[in-house]
């Protein structure tokens, strides 16, 4: 490839008006190039668009994104606009992706084998993360697992080519999306993207991490000999049919051909799935209020994450489910890996939430404070063993505060920072703003 911009060349940025070097050649795509730079004696990255792509109306898009800055942390932000002497077009600087992170299709191709943990963080934070997006007024408008990077070894999330989002309402020209992840009304040409598009775009990401497939690919792609345009305008915009369906099975997953959804899909509890089907037969008929939203979804991979179980035998992360278990009569179910029978750990119940006491689990702020939802900073307790006796396992107090604990014949005690209870049935745990009540 030809590089517009060559290693050891300053640009300049245009709002500090410092000298940026540029170190070396990432990649590039439709737009333009990516490159490692120096800024101030720190690394970052620098896009820079080809003429046909560095219009006044990309510029005017920029400049808005740098004056309102990223929703958080985790989406790799435009910082300043940069220009060069002698060089056409524009580029800009954003920080750079930090090699931990990978791609999707890392997962896709089974490149990666990431937790349940860690794929239930990722969920988590892409779905907080796009709700603080919309609540700025912004849509993204191509949600897609070529935009999106996760450390498979903690789920921790960033969300990339961010010079894509748009005021919601005025995205007139650039992208359209990615095919597969467009929703139906787009492929159709009814509708330009938007922020309910990017909720439709946003399952079929979450789709795609949990289950390794496609949500409208079953029998009839199968049946498609040439997948042309008109082939994929049926598919996913003008007949489209979610492979599970509860009402029309002429889209199954087809043994052979979807194997990776036809394992997923029955180990994740009900509550999820029931999220995914929605998603994808009252989100496509009415998009307008069909679809499921992002605090839906990040609530639903909050509730996923607490619900995490092992296996005794193997190790496998399983889930409890609260549904099944009442559909069995108390039976737990087997193991997804090896089939042995769940063995259940105590859990414990704070207001609405259940949460499953395995040997590493901590809660945070969200689960014992109404007014810190969805704040996962710093543990205020951890699940540990006796120091002495292994088989006793508690739960610590690491906040600052005192708990106030009722034993299960009545007693009443302190337990102050540092200090532990016994994971026993009927204790009950007073966190201060709220209480919890160990059960198995």
């Amino acid at each position: 490839m030809n590089q517009i911009l060559k290693p050891g060349q300053t640009i300049q940025t245009e709002t500090t008006g410092l000298p940026c070097a540029v170190e070396r050649f990432l990649g590039g795509g439709g737009q333009g190039e990516v490159y490692r730079a120096e800024l101030g004696g720190k690394p970052v990255a620098l896009k820079w668009y080809f003429p046909a792509s560095a219009t006044p109306e990309q510029r005017a898009a920029l400049e808005t994104l740098v004056k309102k800055g990223p929703p958080n942390e985790k989406f790799l932000w435009p910082m300043e606009l940069a220009s060069a002497q002698g060089v056409p077009g524009f580029g800009y600087v954003m920080p750079l992706r930090d090699p931990r992170y990978k791609g999707i299709v890392d997962l896709m191709k089974r490149r990666i084998e990431p937790s349940f943990r860690a794929l239930t963080t990722a969920g988590l934070e892409l779905s907080h993360s796009y709700l603080q997006l919309h609540a700025e007024g912004l849509c993204y408008r191509d949600i897609s697992f070529g935009n999106v990077f996760f450390d498979p070894d903690t789920g921790d999330v960033l969300i990339c080519d961010n010079d894509n989002v748009a005021v919601d309402g005025e995205a007139e020209g650039g992208v359209l999306g990615t095919p597969r992840f467009m929703a139906p009304e787009v492929v159709r040409g009814d509708a330009l993207p938007s922020t309910q598009t990017d909720l439709f775009s946003l399952a079929v990401l979450l789709f795609y991490m949990f289950m390794v497939h496609h949500p409208l690919e079953g029998k009839r792609e199968l049946e498609i000999h040439c997948l042309d345009l008109p082939a994929m305008t049926k598919l996913y915009g003008t007949d489209p049919l979610f492979i599970f369906d509860p009402d029309d099975d002429s889209n199954r997953p087809v043994p052979g051909y979807h194997d990776n959804v036809l394992a997923f899909w029955p180990i994740y509890p009900r509550f999820l799935r029931d999220l995914f089907t929605q998603a994808f037969t009252e989100g496509i008929r009415d998009p307008q209020n069909g679809r499921v939203r992002e605090s839906e979804w990040r609530a639903a991979m909050v509730r996923l994450r607490d619900s995490i179980v092992y296996c005794a035998q193997c190790g496998a992360e399983s889930f409890y489910d609260a549904d099944a278990l009442r559909d069995s009569g108390g039976k737990p179910g087997s193991c997804w890996s090896c089939r042995a029978e769940i063995q259940l750990p105590p859990r414990i119940r704070v207001g609405n939430s259940i949460v499953m006491l395995n040997h590493d689990t901590q809660l945070f702020p969200h689960h014992v404070d109404d007014q810190r939802l969805y704040d996962f900073s710093q543990p205020v307790a951890a699940v540990t063993q006796h120091p002495k006796d292994p088989s006793i396992w508690g739960l610590k107090n690491l906040s600052g505060e005192k708990w106030v604990i009722t034993t299960a014949d009545g007693a009443i005690k302190d337990v102050g920072p540092g200090r532990s209870v016994r994971l026993e049935v009927g204790v009950k745990v007073n966190f201060g703003k709220t209480e919890g009540e160990i059960r198995l």
